[in-house]
């Protein structure tokens, strides 16, 4: 048996901390067809969200360091246990682990930061009011405000996967470059 581990808001949209856009449901039919084809020995693993179970959703954009402060690392830990169990118990031959270019906990190679103190912490409540047009307008304007930059590390979630499964083989997918991403991972895979 052959694993892929996928971060969820890659297979279904609706997990994106503003709510979807067209790259979110361009993402998600393309990597589901691309699943589909994949042969019988093939099984996925989509995780459980970290920043939904940290904060439910809708939710503002926040960068690594704010999660850090919200307590991500020890939710991110849980969901690390949760797939070494997976690995452990089901012994694949070969494991793909795939992230999100950016994501606060699930970047692979990059990830988004900012300074933690300046973040207006209150933002994360107001957005559940929000409806999604209001909701993807201020989350361009807390971007701009918070300056998040892309910075080339992990996000928390895996940094622990890649500390813990070492032998995994890893790749972001990033929903800029769709067609680039998925030329990657068939390969790959």
């Amino acid at each position: 048996m052959k694993l892929l581990v996928i971060a969820p808001c890659l297979l279904s949209p609706f997990y994106v901390y503003r709510g979807p856009k067209e790259k979110e449901y361009e993402t998600a039919r393309r990597l589901r067809e691309l699943i589909g084809e994949l042969g019988e020995e093939w099984q996925v693993l989509a995780y459980p969200c970290p920043e939904y179970e940290l904060i439910s959703w809708p939710r503002a954009p926040a960068s690594r360091e704010v999660y850090e402060r919200l307590g991500m690392r020890a939710r991110a830990k849980i969901i690390a246990d949760f797939i070494g169990r997976v690995l452990t118990e089901e012994k694949p031959e070969k494991v793909v682990f795939v992230g999100v270019k950016g994501s606060p906990t699930c970047g692979v190679f990059h990830t988004s930061s900012s300074n933690p103190e300046s973040y207006p912490y209150r933002a994360m409540g107001e957005f559940f009011y929000l409806r999604k047009d209001e909701r993807i307008e201020r989350s361009k304007e807390l971007v701009r405000e918070q300056n998040f930059e892309l910075k080339p590390m992990p996000g928390i979630l895996f940094e622990i996967l890649m500390a813990s499964f070492p032998e995994g083989i890893y790749i972001e997918f990033d929903k800029e470059d769709i067609e680039r991403s998925l030329k990657r991972l068939e390969v790959l895979l």
